[in-house]
């Protein structure tokens, strides 16, 4: 009779995602993608991967914060139903601002022999993507209550690994991908059994660990919950880039092994160093001294206050073991911030952002920051490498180090120019307001050499100044 009901939930699953247009985009049907996994003993809930909209979230009351958004880089994640008999809640599903996902849900209680399997094609062109798993929320027993702790769990899955690989020698844009999220290496090879007797190749097929002794796995609600990001950043077709973000890239599978055993798991993964021993941004401390004189007389008898740059967020296993919130952190990137501010209205009030250049002096493939409200940490109106190469050359005319600066603004009022952010207020999330706390969040993402974030000691820290009139 159980295996009735499957069946009939199965059925039900795929005549709503046929009605959706959710398909594996990989040329093989769902239905047959699932048989195979039944086949190989497992049962099958179907979800899927979309856009996360963290502001709607926050906004509706759903979630505690806009999690320090990226404004620069889009998110989509796993939305993935219950596991076969689980009764303890998961903590946000996006169907109250979308229906549609009545019953899937973006952070997920998961047997310790289950996987996650997603199926479906990399972004367009763009400057950086990736996929990586999470640790989500914690059950604390010593206060009795569950903390949000979105600790990254080792490397992510990125473009600047991927276009490496055989697989992807001829492109790695649009192209299929298979991701598998599990801490039990007999359900990941059992998965990929299934996977690559239906055709789909062995080289498409990606890893990433549930590392057990650092998440507590379990379906009851003293067990921790698990997510998923997958990040986009800077497409360079901005139509192509919408109509990823808009679309359903794949299938997610959550597989639970009709058997329950005794997993295999995996060990915690190694993690890529950060770092090279190039410090090559240490030498122009002095042109950066330059620059922040030739900000303060331009702007020659406004009050000027220097906000302090700092490490906003270390890493996923550092946050695991104090119990803190990274945020969703990501090891491909370097966090700063600034001290509190406040950005108010007055006509000529703005927040002046210098620095290097992290990508002129090739220690990152892209960067950028945002201003951040501090009680909703949402992100607004990024500006990229994109926005302000070559903008200190104004200000320091003749020196030849002003190629590896850059001068941006943050303000209220649009002047035009592509490397100033203009923050809007009165639209909740979606801006900041003008009597509101907040800071400027800055990332430094993926040196070349190493393919994750640079090492913090190796850069110079992004500046910024308040300027009052």
């Amino acid at each position: 009779m159980q295996r009735v009901f499957r069946l009939v939930m199965i059925l039900l699953f795929l005549t709503l995602f046929s009605v959706s247009g959710l398909t594996d985009n990989s040329g093989i049907d769902v239905n047959t993608t699932v048989q195979a996994f039944q086949d190989t003993g497992f049962s099958v809930g179907l979800g899927k991967m979309q856009t996360v909209d963290a502001i709607g979230l926050y906004d509706a009351g759903i979630t505690p914060s806009c999690y320090a958004i990226n404004p620069s880089a889009p998110y989509m994640s796993f939305k993935v139903p219950k596991a076969p008999g689980q009764t303890s809640n998961n903590t946000i599903s996006d169907s109250p601002i979308n229906p549609e996902n009545k019953g899937l849900w973006l952070d997920y209680h998961t047997r310790p022999d289950e996987a996650f399997v997603y199926i479906g094609t990399t972004p367009p062109e763009c400057d950086y993507f990736s996929y990586c798993g999470y640790l989500a929320t914690r059950y604390f027993p010593l206060s009795n209550e569950k903390r949000r702790v979105y600790a990254s769990l080792g490397d992510a899955i990125s473009l600047s690994r991927l276009k490496d690989e055989p697989a992807y020698n001829s492109g790695v844009f649009s192209k299929p991908i298979i991701i598998i999220f599990t801490a039990d290496m007999n359900t990941d090879t059992k998965a990929r059994t299934a996977l690559t007797a239906v055709g789909y190749p062995e080289d498409i097929i990606h890893t990433l660990v549930v590392p057990h002794t650092l998440v507590n796995l379990g379906l009851d609600s003293e067990t921790d919950t698990l997510t998923t990001l997958h990040r986009v950043a800077l497409f360079r077709n901005e139509e192509e880039g919408d109509a990823y973000m808009n679309s359903t890239p794949g299938t997610v599978y959550r597989l639970t092994p009709e058997t329950e055993e005794e997993p295999a798991f995996f060990d915690v993964p190694d993690v890529i160093p950060r770092g090279t021993g190039d410090t090559r941004e240490m030498d122009l401390m002095d042109d950066l001294e330059e620059l922040r004189q030739a900000i303060i007389d331009r702007n020659e008898g406004y009050e000027v206050q220097d906000l302090t740059t700092k490490i906003w967020i270390f890493e996923g296993y550092d946050a695991i073991q104090r119990g803190i919130d990274a945020l969703g952190d990501i090891r491909d990137t370097v966090y700063l911030n600034t001290t509190n501010t406040v950005l108010g209205d007055k006509p000529g009030e703005c927040i002046m952002v210098y620095g290097v250049n992290h990508v002129a002096t090739k220690k990152a493939t892209y960067a950028n920051f945002g201003l951040y409200g501090l009680a909703a940490l949402n992100g607004i109106e990024g500006i990229s490498n994109h926005d302000y190469t070559g903008t200190a050359e104004e200000y320091l005319p003749g020196n030849p180090n002003a190629q590896y600066l850059y001068v941006a603004k943050i303000c209220r009022e649009d002047d035009g120019s592509p490397s100033t952010s203009v923050i809007p207020s009165g639209v909740g999330a979606h801006g900041v307001e003008p009597d509101e706390p907040c800071f400027v969040g800055f990332r430094v993402y993926v040196e070349p050499e190493t393919s994750v974030g640079p090492a913090w000691n190796e850069i110079v820290y992004d500046r910024a100044i308040k300027i009052t009139p």
